[in-house]
């Protein structure tokens, strides 16, 4: 076969390749409703079969030309009728994956953050979280103080090997890591990263909203609801503005009232004699706490000072008269 053959070839298999991604994400747009765009930057193609593995019959993955994909999604509304998708078109940038699937994202979340790979610091990454220098004997010899001292890191020699006397915080979050900070983490065999795919975005039904709305659990949600709840129960008390939230309140406060004025009263009624019998039957069984306690407290009390005063008495008279 000759190269010109060859080439053409190649041409071709590569426009199959092309037409065979256009349908299949074609399909997949239009067979699911939700989708997550996920960036795909240093992860290898291991790591991403590994999780297009642990993905199935969760949802699909799928990696692609851009160009094609944007193609693929303004074709999908009809004429005269806006297309829902479009709203995906500023997100379809740089390595993306697209993650298609019809039941719970937050399983989807989960697979995801499972397949994190532990990474060296490459020089002229951005550091996606703090690296820390922890302190300790290092193993490496004193002719490597500069090195540390370079970088500012407080060191001192201790049995022969180079030792960092405190923690120190090498990198920061979002900042670029350097050629000498790449090498020292190396140096010292710290992996100070965890790689993989990151969730961006996510599209439900029309809606377009960020990833990190998949972290928020259940309890999450009920717990920032009492929050609230508790917050307008207070402001309506404060205010005398009766609302649902203090109505509940508001009547257990009445409801006090009128038992502690039915107590110290003559006025009865059904359920202030379940009170009365209560509070009557109550201290036989199980006294209120400070209540039967100081009662004996008191009768003890002045049996002590008798006994203590009745002696002193007894002697004082006993040594004035015979002596």
């Amino acid at each position: 076969m000759s190269s010109a053959e060859a080439s053409k070839k190649k041409a071709a298999n590569k426009t199959e390749r092309k037409q065979a991604f256009f349908l299949k994400f074609s399909k997949l747009l239009e067979e699911f409703p939700k989708v997550i765009i996920a960036n795909g930057d240093n992860v290898g193609s291991n790591q991403m079969q590994k999780i297009r593995i642990d993905l199935r019959g969760k949802g699909t993955m799928v990696m692609g030309k851009k160009t094609i994909m944007r193609k693929v999604i303004r074709g999908l509304g009809a004429e005269g009728k806006q297309n829902p998708w479009e709203n995906v078109l500023p997100h379809v940038k740089g390595n993306i994956a697209f993650i298609f699937s019809k039941g719970d994202l937050s399983e989807i979340k989960k697979v995801v953050d499972s397949n994190k790979v532990q990474s060296a610091a490459r020089a002229g990454a951005f550091a996606p979280n703090d690296v820390v220098v922890p302190a300790g004997n290092t193993g490496m010899e004193p002719t490597k103080t500069a090195f540390f001292q370079a970088l500012q890191i407080p060191t001192k020699i201790s049995k022969g090997q180079v030792e960092i006397i405190s923690d120190v915080n090498l990198v920061k979050t979002g900042q670029k890591v350097g050629t000498s900070e790449a090498a020292l983490l190396q140096m010292l065999n710290i992996k100070p990263f965890k790689y993989g795919l990151k969730l961006n975005t996510v599209f439900e039904d029309g809606a377009l909203y960020d990833a990190s709305v998949l972290s928020i659990t259940t309890e999450d949600v009920l717990n920032k609801f009492r929050a609230g709840v508790s917050k307008i129960a207070s402001v309506s008390l404060a205010t005398g503005i009766p609302t649902m939230a203090s109505v509940p309140h508001s009547i257990v406060r009445g409801f006090k009232n009128v038992i502690a004025v039915g107590l110290t009263t003559n006025i009865s009624f059904p359920k202030l004699e379940e009170f009365k019998k209560m509070a009557a039957s109550g201290p036989a069984h199980a006294p209120p706490k400070g209540g039967a306690d100081k009662k004996e407290e008191k009768k003890e009390a002045p049996k002590k000072e008798e006994k203590k005063e009745e002696p002193v008495e007894d002697v004082d008279m006993g040594l004035s008269l015979f002596d």
